[in-house]
């Protein structure tokens, strides 16, 4: 190569560049394409540049490259000037210096060319991995074929001839002809000894005694570059072997590669796809046994050194293989080839004549039968099966091992058969010895060769297989029902164990279930199949058996039993429970949709519900208070509790939607027919929502949905029938929706696909409660921020069946709108008043704060002043009670009081529910619940020992006025507790023990004082007693009239006890406990009032009260003379609606004292009542401000009746038709005390001065005031408490 000028011509053509080995001119043409695709095209370089006609220029190649493209010619600067062509094609030219050496032109673009040197004048080359010239002739005898798998564009092999080899041919394959030698040129993009193959081909053609040629030579020196494989086909007379030695070390047989390179490959024929037997260098195989149409081949990799001489070639008779066979009865052995393989007869020799077959030979019950095969390696081409008969009876089976003989054609590939017969209702079990099974699926082999198969014919005809290799965990097959195969297959070679497996059977009620149901009338039962393994079936007797492996109906209502042949049905089968509910005929109502959750509890479960109406009636659905939540079809509720509603149109079914539990669907009506379906899955405890079924109104809608939307932030979803399906054409469906208050709601469509309509149009509706209707399209906005109930209607038009229908997705947005209530509450004004707001419900979106700090229960404590703030609580939601604590240091620092409710701040938003005082005594710190009363009862005064609270309710305290009760302070006394009752004329009155009727405290007593209306006695009836056996003091019952000292009645547990006593006389009733060893001691006593008839005593009491007034009268004159004006302040007047004036110190009336009501007053005033305290120390102080200051005169002077008669005034009397117990018979009475013995001065009827300051005295009533009765000329009716 001199250091000439070179030109290249780079022409940027329009069109893609033309293929590798594609033709650029004519036929005629010699000229072709070198490059790649997508990369370059080389060309001569034509002096007129047609695309056409050409004519070459010596020296000049043109490339064609794509735009973008560069290139360098080795480390020389490329110089580029760009010309303009007549043709209009863009010419790049560039000139480089070349000096002697340089062979390589470099394209960026990883290009690579190779030219031949008369073309160019000498050779270029990219890379010589990449491209090569060689020149090749194969020997006589000898094709060989050179080849590559790439594409023609990226590897091709080109034969190069003509005048100074200007012509070339390439190829992707390329067949030589022997003794013919052509220059070869590769070209490739990849490593050549990686690209290309090559394939020497011979034959060796044998008479029956002699081979040609008779020495199997290589050619080794051919194509070392590349892989080359060396193959001989032999063709040999029928019944004729042909014998290859091998020369020089020998092979063994293997299934990897081999590691020195060489590997041998040997097919018992050419023409059939068989696997070949590979040979590697290394083993003691020194001759290969071929018949006709066999093949060997030796591979070898590039550059390796090969013997000129492979084999020794010779022919010769067929040498056949003989055998011993036996086979013992039940066993059947079968011989075959298959008719692609090698011809190679198999006879049986039993006697002088051979009995032959070409394919096939059957043998069984044969004892050393002699077998001879017409080849010599029958193990190439024969496959053998041996097939076994067991058979089983319900309890075993015979034989009961799966044998095999290890070493019955143990060079042959082995099929091992054992067809086990099963009678009806057993079932089988296998078990493997030695190492488990794999069980494998579809097309996988078992890499060994060994692979286990075992079949089972169901009842149904149906055969079911399961395919398994070695080297698992499973040991035995359990429960196979019916007739079933064991196969195996084994390689060839492959060894065998003596017990292949063992089988056991057994009947098959100890591998099946059985169960016994009942349904309810009206319930049908259907058992369905959803898996194929295993086999199983269902079968009842009705009377008469009736099986089915797929599905069975029960619907007799009686006793059913259900066997199933598999020990667990459960994963097989699943039941469905269906109802049916008809109300077209009678009136459906409450809760007559109830799932029988006794049912197969551990199978998964369907129950459905039927439902039908009148044709334009509704059945509605009424869900508990927590509500339902509708989800996408294809989930399931959390609770695995999963209901769907589905309603039957003449279109077809509608599914309204998939529920859930604890949601914001309270009702949901459909129109005619219906089904509810509830899914519950294996072995989850029953527990279905308790849903009520009516008919409801008549509708046009498809269904109607009420919604309760929940307090506080909330996003709810729904969707329309059958979503993501079409909703029913020319349906409406509606729900309405209930906001909470002081909340705001926002619509939103999250999915939606509109229809096309053929008839009216898609709408929806909005009404709220004042019946405003808007309407809006499915893209229009919708509401937001708004509150207040409302109603969404969905409308369908008639569509366009063909396209997607209607279709939603919307969700309803719930947020708080209100604003906290604001209250600031001062209680340090108010001396010992504490106040506690708590919640009555449970609503969690109500929040309460103190001083800024949410709470759950508020407490302001007294003397405190608070900011309280109330968000979303309803005032019905709240409670608010007060407290006032009283409190003395000892008794004579107890003032009496009022018991008045104070007012509180106005800003609290719920009224006040109740007040309570609690009175606290020095010394004593037991509290007693003494009852709940009412006002205008027949108790004046209760007297008590301790501790008191006393709670005061009324539905509104703002229209309450002055004190509830007055309280006042004394010494202790001795009773648990004291009641002063005055029984009323014109009904009985009960009296019961404390906590009647449980019985009373252990060692308390309770005591009435009863106070009789003149003229009147008292009837006792004890309506019910229960004494208790004592284990310490007895139980008493005293009836005592006051200011007597006999005992009327005095009786103990173990005395017996009147049942009625007629006292009379005022009275006291005392009732004591013991210390109670087993039962209770509880008393409930009637009073009843008769009027007495004996007129004498009181004629004797209207004369000796004149006499008495006549008296009294002359000492009142006299006292009025002497100090008139001093009396005058200390009287009090009585206004009388009717009748005379009287006045103080008048002795004239016209009744005696017993016979008239002078002595009733309307009013008294505490200043006279309590005139004895005036003086005393410190009292002045402790009275209320109206009764501190000067006393005046409280009588006034007035013009009353003059029809001569005083005024009788009546005490006020209940009309009641009942009995009135005045106790609650609650537990009112906690703390207990021991039994006091009675004396004069410790009785009822002794009564401390000091007393009046202890006594809850006076009962606010709202009705009329009750008179009292303050003397009586009667001693017989007059008894004061200071004689007791």
């Amino acid at each position: 190569m001199n250091d000439s000028l070179f030109f290249f011509e780079l022409y940027f053509h329009p069109l893609p560049p033309p293929r590798f080995g594609e033709t650029l001119h004519g036929a005629n043409n010699p000229w072709h394409v070198w490059g790649f695709i997508n990369r370059a095209t080389i060309v001569p370089r034509c002096d007129e540049c047609h695309m056409r006609t050409c004519r070459p220029t010596p020296h000049v190649l043109a490339v064609y490259l794509l735009i973008g493209a560069t290139v360098r010619f080795g480390p020389h600067l490329v110089k580029f000037r760009q010309v303009t062509e007549p043709e209009g094609h863009a010419l790049l030219r560039w000139a480089a210096a070349r000096r002697s050496g340089r062979k390589k032109l470099i394209f960026t673009a990883n290009m690579r060319l190779c030219a031949t040197r008369a073309l160019l004048g000498l050779l270029f080359l990219f890379d010589t991995s990449g491209c090569l010239r060689t020149a090749v002739r194969p020997d006589k005898g000898s094709v060989v074929t050179v080849s590559t798998p790439l594409p023609l564009a990226q590897c091709a092999v080109c034969t190069v001839s003509g005048v100074n080899d200007t012509q070339t041919s390439c190829h992707s394959s390329l067949t030589l002809v022997p003794e013919v030698e052509v220059k070869l040129l590769f070209n490739c993009s990849q490593p050549l000894e990686l690209s290309y193959t090559v394939t020497i081909s011979q034959t060796i053609e044998c008479t029956k005694d002699t081979c040609s040629p008779t020495t199997v030579q290589t050619q080794p020196s051919i194509l070392t570059e590349f892989s080359r494989t060396f193959s001989y086909d032999v063709k040999a007379p029928e019944k004729t072997v042909v014998s290859l030695d091998i020369l020089g070390e020998g092979l063994v047989q293997t299934s990897r590669p081999c590691s020195d390179g060489f590997q041998y490959s040997v097919v018992t024929s050419t023409t059939n796809s068989g696997v070949p037997t590979e040979y590697c260098h290394g083993g003691s195989v020194t001759s290969l046994d071929l018949v006709s149409q066999a093949g060997v081949s030796l591979k070898v990799q590039p550059k390796a050194r090969v013997e000129s001489v492979l084999f020794k070639a010779s022919a010769g008779p067929i040498k056949g293989r003989t055998m011993v066979i036996t086979a013992d009865s039940g066993v059947s052995v079968v011989v075959s080839r298959d008719p692609a393989e090698p011809e190679c007869d198999v006879c049986t020799i039993d006697g002088s004549t051979p009995n032959c077959s070409p394919t096939v030979k059957r043998l069984s019950n044969v004892k050393k039968l002699t077998l001879e095969f017409g080849c010599p390696k029958p193990e190439d081409v024969y496959s053998v099966k041996v097939q076994r008969k067991m058979e089983c009876t319900t309890s075993s089976c015979s034989p009961s091992v799966g044998a095999a003989d290890p070493e019955l054609f143990k060079d042959f590939k082995r099929s091992l058969i054992w067809d086990i017969g099963v009678p009806e209702r057993t079932v089988v079990t296998l078990d493997f010895p030695g190492d488990g099974l794999r069980e494998i699926y579809g097309a996988e082999k078992c890499l060994d060769g060994y692979q286990y198969s075992v079949s089972t014919t169901r009842s149904d005809g149906a055969i079911k297989t399961n395919s398994y290799c070695k080297g698992g965990t499973l040991s035995q097959l359990n429960h196979l029902l019916g007739p079933t195969t064991v196969a195996i297959e084994v390689p060839k070679g492959g060894d065998l164990d003596q017990t292949i497996f063992n089988v056991k059977a057994e009947p098959r009620g100890k591998s099946s279930r059985m169960m016994s149901v009942t349904p309810d009338p009206h319930t049908v039962i259907i058992i369905s199949r959803v898996g194929s393994e295993p086999d199983c079936s269902v079968c009842v007797k009705t009377p008469k058996q009736t099986c089915n492996s797929k599905r069975l109906r029960i619907s007799d209502p009686g006793h059913t039993s259900v066997e199933f042949t598999c020990p667990q049905p459960q994963d097989i089968f699943t039941v469905e429970i269906n109802r049916q509910i008809d109300c077209t005929a009678t009136a459906c109502s409450g809760d007559i949709v109830q799932a029988e959750s006794s049912l197969f509890p551990d199978f998964n479960r369907t129950f459905t519900w039927d439902l039908k109406v009148v044709a334009t009636r509704t059945f509605q659905l009424d869900f508990p208070e927590t509500g339902m939540r509708q989800i996408p079809k294809d989930e399931t509720c959390p609770d695995k509790h999963t209901y769907s509603l589905v309603t039957y149109l003449r279109t077809g079914p509608a599914d309204i939607g998939t529920f859930c539990r604890e949601g914001t669907v309270t009702t949901i009506l459909a129109r005619y027919k219906g089904r509810v379906s509830l899914e519950v899955p294996a072995d989850s405890k029953m527990n279905p929502v308790d849903f009520k079924l009516n008919v409801g109104p008549e509708t046009s809608m498809l269904a109607t949905i009420n919604v309760n939307l929940p307090r506080g932030v909330s996003d709810t979803d729904f969707i329309t029938a059958n979503y993501p399906g079409s909703f029913p054409d020319n349906q409406q469906v509606q729900w309405n929706f209930t906001v909470p208050g002081m909340h705001n709601y926002t619509m939103k469509f999250h999915k939606h696909t509109a229809p096309e309509c053929i008839n009216n149009d898609v709408e929806v509706e909005y009404q709220k409660e004042d019946n405003k209707v808007t309407k809006v399209s499915l893209t229009d906005p919708q509401p937001q921020h708004q509150q207040g109930n409302f109603n969404m209607l969905l409308k369908n038009c008639e569509t366009n069946t063909t396209l997607q229908g209607l279709s939603l997705k919307y969700s309803v947005s719930v947020m708080r709108s209100g604003h906290p209530v604001l209250c600031t509450v001062d209680l340090t004004k108010q001396q010992g008043v504490s106040l506690q707001i708590e919640k009555i419900t449970s609503d969690p979106y109500c929040e309460m704060s103190i001083d800024s700090q949410v709470r759950e229960k508020i407490i302001v404590a007294a003397g405190t002043k608070v900011s309280l703030s109330f968000l979303d609580c309803p005032n019905e939601d709240l409670r608010l009670t007060a407290n006032k604590v009283i409190a003395c240091q000892s008794v004579a620092s107890c003032p009496a009081t009022s018991l008045n409710v104070p007012k509180l701040d106005a800003c609290l938003p719920m009224p006040l529910h109740s007040f309570t005082w609690h009175i606290s005594i020095p010394e004593d710190d037991e509290d007693v619940s003494v009852g709940d009363f009412c006002f205008d009862g027949i108790i004046q005064k209760i007297q008590m020992h301790t501790n008191i609270s006393i709670t005061a309710t009324a539905r509104d305290f703002s229209k309450t006025s002055g004190p509830f009760l007055n309280v006042s302070f004394s010494q202790d006394i001795p009773e648990t507790i004291i009641y002063r009752v005055i029984p009323r004329t014109s009904s009985p009155t009960l009296l019961a023990t404390p906590n009647w009727p449980q019985g009373m405290k252990p060692s308390s007593t309770v005591s009435w004082i009863v106070d009789l209306p003149s003229q009147y006695q008292a009837s006792i009836e004890f309506v019910n007693v229960s004494q208790p056996k004592c284990q310490d003091w007895h139980t008493g019952i005293t009836v005592k009239m006051l200011g007597y000292e006999r005992e009327l009645l005095s009786r103990r547990e173990d005395e017996g006890l009147e049942k009625t006593l007629l006292v009379p006389n005022s009275f006291y009733l005392n009732m004591s406990n013991c210390i109670p060893e087993e039962g209770h001691f509880g008393v409930m006593a009637k009073i009843i009032l008769e009027k007495t008839s004996n007129s004498l005593p009181l004629i004797l009491g209207i004369a000796g009260a004149c006499l008495l007034l006549l008296i009294v009268l002359v000492i009142v004159c006299v006292i009025l003379k002497k100090k008139k004006k001093g009396k005058m302040k200390k009287d009090s007047s009585i206004y009388l609606g009717k009748g005379n004036i009287f006045r103080p110190g008048d002795s004239h009336f016209t009744k005696t004292r017993a016979d008239n009501n002078s002595h009733i007053y309307s009013s008294i005033d505490d200043t006279v009542v309590y005139g004895n305290l005036l003086n005393k120390a410190g009292y002045a102080d402790n009275l209320p401000d109206h009764l501190k200051g000067i006393q005046v005169d409280a009588y006034h002077t007035f013009t009353g009746p003059t029809d001569g008669q005083l005024p009788v005034i009546n005490e006020p009397e209940l009309d009641t038709e009942r009995d009135k117990l005045f106790l609650d018979p609650s537990d009112t009475f906690i703390p207990s005390r021991p039994r006091t013995p009675i004396d004069r001065q410790d009785s009822l009827g002794f009564q401390d001065r000091r007393m009046m300051d202890n006594e809850l005295y006076t009962f606010k009533s709202t009705g009329d005031i009750n008179t009292i009765q303050l003397i009586d000329a009667d001693k017989r009716w007059q008894v004061s408490e200071d004689s007791l």
